[in-house]
């Protein structure tokens, strides 16, 4: 045992607890006050060195300052049955004028010059209320996450109905186009044909005409009455395709 009293002030004092679920490392701080007007070395000590990782485990404290220390509880499987046996010590020296080696400071400090503080390890479940604040925090990114991604999946889903119904309206506004130009295309040549016809002499027309005439006369009367039928409704389906 120190003859000397604790210079540093700890906070915790006496117990640092941690809060589970144990299967991820569980952190708890552990704050060193140095009061007094002289620089204050420190060392940390554990009894489960592999089951703890402290950062710091030593150091200077100046007057008046504060140094946090954050001790890792590595992950276990945790028996809430088993009470923990583990412990942390703090121990301290004052500093002399000059520190060069840390390590030889601690080897030839006197038993009477060490102060030391000693802290036990609290093992606590998180409560029904932090279990589901702790669910809670979890599930909201995997909500939002999901409803992210079904907003996303409906949007393109919707979009692409939309595309085919306007690909469709496009084809078929082509199509009318295309049979419009045909029709519009068919009446111009009909009309040019019809001026041709109004520029040709008269006395050339007639005689044209006159041979048209006597020709189809001739092939008539050698054609049998029912070609003559035929030929008749096609004509009238052809005029009848124009004029339409």
């Amino acid at each position: 045992m120190s003859k000397l009293d604790q210079i540093l002030v700890l906070d915790p004092p006496v117990d640092l607890k941690f809060k589970g679920p144990f299967t991820d490392v569980v952190t708890t701080n552990l704050k060193l006050r140095n009061p007094s007007d002289r620089k204050v070395c420190f060392k940390v000590k554990t009894t489960a060195p592999r089951r703890y990782c402290v950062r710091p485990n030593s150091g200077v404290i100046d007057p008046g300052a504060t140094v946090i220390i954050s001790v890792m509880l590595q992950p276990f499987d945790y028996d809430p049955n088993e009470k923990s046996k583990h412990k942390f010590m703090v121990q301290t020296i004052f500093a002399p004028s000059t520190v060069s080696d840390m390590d030889s400071l601690w080897k030839d400090a006197k038993p009477d010059d060490l102060m030391d503080s000693k802290l036990r390890c609290v093992f606590e479940l998180p409560s029904e209320n932090d279990k589901n604040d702790v669910e809670a925090t979890k599930a909201a990114p995997v909500m939002n996450s999901a409803k992210a991604d079904s907003s996303a999946a409906m949007v393109p889903a919707s979009a692409s109905v939309d595309d085919t119904e306007m690909k469709k309206v496009l084809e078929k506004c082509k199509r009318l186009q295309a049979e419009m130009s045909k029709l519009v295309d068919e009446n111009r040549q009909l009309k040019d044909d019809g001026i041709r016809m109004r520029k040709i002499p008269r006395s050339d027309h007639m005689a044209s005409n006159s041979t048209s005439l006597l020709g189809r006369e001739a092939s008539t009367a050698s054609l049998p009455s029912l070609l003559v039928v035929i030929a008749a409704i096609f004509i009238g389906f052809f005029l009848g395709k124009f004029i339409l």
